[in-house]
This record gives structure tokens, sequence and C-alpha cells, in this order.
């Protein structure tokens, strides 16, 4: 009798181990993924995998799509660019600019097409649901990011019910600012959880991006959008999110992390990382960033409390997630 199950490949490329999940001294799993580091000059330092291969760098593009938003002519600033290129943790903050943002341009929560959603945090979630909430467009962590879209829409007289169509005008702008801070092109268009158009590049265009973000000339779209964001981080994510404790203590540092565990960072000198964790386990992420970050030759507290992925055992801590390299 002949078997009809095909023989299993002798070989094939394994992503290298990012992180080991380690509990009680016995390491249980692993997190596989690539991950590159760039030197202030632009060089690859360190790179882990194949961080040329495209990924969907998710909502790590955001700084870009804000960025686009402002050269298609929408004049923002502060808190409001922030939260334009933000995920933001649902915060009472965060869902009162967006509003306002909204209601700016004459436009309503209604218009948002966004995908009703609770607050991103879990606290945030836990309190909402309490008072009452249900899921809404407007509690979307994406929702500052689609309230500037639509006010740019109003502010150039585009169709905002398909600003979402990767045809539409501010969309294929979003695909010119990604591909020109990248230094590649995008090597393909989805969709992301928002329902936003998301272009796929590799981790070391993902990372080149950042970095020219940070060390782009004062007054232009990259530079307000890094300086915007590192100004009010508490708008980029939350109060209890990494990035903002690390944009927050570590001067200077443009940090966004985005879904199945994307994370880039640049340093102010032009030091920048960017990785992916292939299982999309955001578990991993924090030893990761922390791992990298140190590579980097970052030294401030703020690293290692990023860096704690603790494990449980009943009440007790038992192990831990924590880089592999």
């Amino acid at each position: 009798m002949t078997s009809s199950i095909a023989p299993l490949p002798t070989s094939s490329p394994v992503a290298p181990v990012l992180a080991e999940v380690v509990r009680s001294g016995f390491t249980e799993g692993h997190h596989r993924g690539s991950l590159v580091l760039l030197a202030a000059d632009g060089s690859v330092e360190f790179a882990l995998g194949d961080p040329a291969a495209p990924v969907f760098p998710r909502s790590s593009n955001k700084p870009m799509q804000a960025a686009a938003i402002l050269r298609a002519g929408l004049d923002l600033s502060g808190e409001r660019l922030a939260l334009a290129a933000a995920s933001h943790s649902g915060e009472g903050f965060h869902l009162e600019l967006v509003r306002t943002m909204l209601a700016e341009h004459g436009l309503k929560p209604d218009d948002l097409r966004t995908p009703p959603d609770l607050p991103l945090d879990p606290v945030e979630a836990e309190a909402y649901l309490a008072a009452g909430g249900v899921r809404e467009p407007l509690t979307m962590n994406c929702s500052g990011k689609h309230a500037a879209m639509l006010a740019v829409c109003v502010r150039n007289g585009w169709d905002t019910a398909t600003y979402l169509d990767p045809s539409h005008p501010l969309q294929r702008l979003v695909g010119e600012v990604v591909a020109e801070a990248a230094g590649e092109p995008v090597a393909a268009i989805g969709t992301d959880g928002c329902g936003a158009p998301l272009m796929a590049i590799g981790l070391v265009g993902l990372a080149r991006a950042f970095r020219a973000f940070v060390l782009a000339e004062p007054g232009s779209a990259e530079r307000r959008v890094a300086d915007a964001m590192r100004a009010h981080p508490e708008y980029v994510a939350g109060t209890r999110r990494p990035d903002t404790w690390l944009m927050r203590e570590v001067p200077g540092t443009l940090s966004k992390m985005g879904a199945e565990a994307v994370q880039a960072v640049a340093l102010p000198d032009g030091r920048a990382l960017a990785f992916k964790i292939d299982d999309g386990s955001t578990r991993a992420l924090g030893p990761v960033l922390a791992r990298s970050l140190e590579l980097l030759g970052v030294d401030a507290p703020v690293v290692s409390r990023i860096g704690r992925a603790p494990l449980l055992g009943g009440d007790a801590e038992v192990g831990g997630i924590r880089a592999a390299f």
C-alpha cells in the first residue's frame, strides 16, 4: 500500500530564536523571528534572521501615515499630531481628543470606519465595561489616525466615504511616504486590522524609516511627526505602555510597536532597530526590545522595566520570557 502523504522537506530555512520561555528552570518554548540594528551612520550593525524580507509593519507604519497627512495639507501639531500616529490605550484623554479632532472638522464619531472595539489597555477596558460601555469605533486604538485621515479629506475636498480605499489620493500618498522613508519599494499592500491600507517593507527599511524621521530637517513633515510623538508619548500609546515609557525616559527616542509583535525604535543620533516575532506573540516583545536596546548601548533603568516578562505559577513568579541573543 502506497502512502499518499508527501514526504517532509529535508531542510527549510528556520528563523532564529529571539526569546525563550523558561518556567521553573525548564525551557518550555521559543519565539522566533528576525531583527536588525543600525549603527548611527545607517549601516547594519547586527542582524538575525532575514531582516530584508518584507513584513507588514502594522502600526509601526503610523509615523509614515501621519507624515503623509501633513504633506497632504492638514496642519496638526502637539498632542493632535501624536494621536494621529497613535495606537492609543483608550484612556479618557485619548477619546476626548479624538472627539475634538473630529468636531473641529465638522465630523462625528459615526464617520470613523474603524471597527467597533474596546479600549486596548486591559485596565481601561475593564473600567469601560464596568461603566456600561460597549464596543465602538471611537474606542478602537486607531481612531486618532482615522480622525486625522478624515480631517485631511475634508480639508482637500476628498471623498470621506472611500478614505480607506488603496486608490484614494491620501492612501497613494501614504505609499509614497513609506517607500521614500524606507528607501525601498512597497512590496505588497494589504488591509490592516483597522481597515486602512497596509504597506509591506523589510525590517531594514522600517529601521531606516525611523532613523530618517529623527534625523529629518526641522519643520519637515517627518521631523514634525517625530517631535510630536517624542513630546507627547502618552498620546502615542498610553500611561501603562512601553512605547510611552521609552520615549519619556530616554529623551529623543522615537518608538512605535505594531500588532503581530513588530517594533521599531530610533535614537536621536540615528541608531535604530526593528524586529518582528514570527508567531506574533507580544509577550516576547519586551524582552527582545530590551536586549536590542542594550546592544545599541542604551543604559537606562527603563530598559530593565521593559524587559521584564515574568511567568506565574499560582501566585508566585516561577520564570520568565528572556531574550536569547
